[in-house]
């Protein structure tokens, strides 16, 4: 079995189609959006948006029943493990005027689309650039099996180049990278959604609030003027 899997390993091949790859990522990319692309890996692994959907769900109902009571300056007090909720409570809570949160909440949501699009970019980018590596893999072993066409046993290890690096940039592409990108891509939609319904209904609290204190300002002005 060992020695069935070692015929399909080149150390040479590997290194063209892997290195190659990243090196022509790399240089399309910035260092923030190369950066970006490896470390969302983390959440590769451990985003649940349905399970954070459902806890930042029950945060906003919690924040809601405490403002009807005391008003949004005190949304900071309602803790949940959702950092973005967590931030958005606690920009709520400080901010002045309505629409000083929203402005907030439409940055801050523009700048997470924009590092997720960077990172599932960086993806997509080597995806297509892999096979490509590839192809110049086994142009560089069809052209030293050419040179060597007077020695029939030294034509082998450039035609097993030729072909390895082939297979490993299809690998590379629609094994790894290709589908990366895809899930990054999911999650981002579903965080993304969540996230924005959250910031809608607490801008609509805020918003709600302050009309509700510009119209006692009014109901109390019209009684102080009959």
């Amino acid at each position: 079995m060992i020695e069935f899997f070692d015929r399909f390993f080149d150390p040479l091949a590997f290194s063209l189609v892997v290195g190659g790859t990243a090196l022509a990522t790399w240089i399309s990319a910035t260092g923030k959006d190369g950066a970006s692309g490896f470390a969302a890996l983390a959440p590769f692994f451990r985003a649940r948006p349905a399970r954070d959907a459902e806890t930042a769900d029950r945060a906003v109902r919690r924040i809601q029943h405490l403002s009807e009571y005391k008003g949004t300056f005190c949304a900071d007090r309602v803790k949940t493990p959702v950092d973005f909720v967590h931030r958005a409570a606690c920009r709520l809570a400080d901010a002045g005027r309505a629409e000083d949160f929203a402005t907030w909440a439409r940055e801050e949501m523009e700048d997470r689309r924009a590092r997720h699009a960077a990172a599932i970019g960086l993806w997509r980018h080597a995806a297509e650039v892999a096979p490509a590596m590839g192809m110049i893999g086994t142009v560089i072993g069809l052209i030293a099996m050419f040179a060597r066409m007077n020695d029939p046993a030294a034509m082998a290890p450039a035609l097993a180049v030729a072909m390895l690096t082939t297979l490993y940039g299809l690998v590379l592409a629609f094994g790894i990278c290709g589908p990366v990108a895809a899930r990054l891509q999911r999650l981002s939609d579903a965080e993304c959604a969540w996230q924005a319904r959250t910031v809608e209904r607490l801008v609509a609290l805020a918003r709600a609030e302050e009309e509700m204190a510009q119209d006692a300002w009014q109901l109390r002005r019209l009684r102080r003027a009959g």
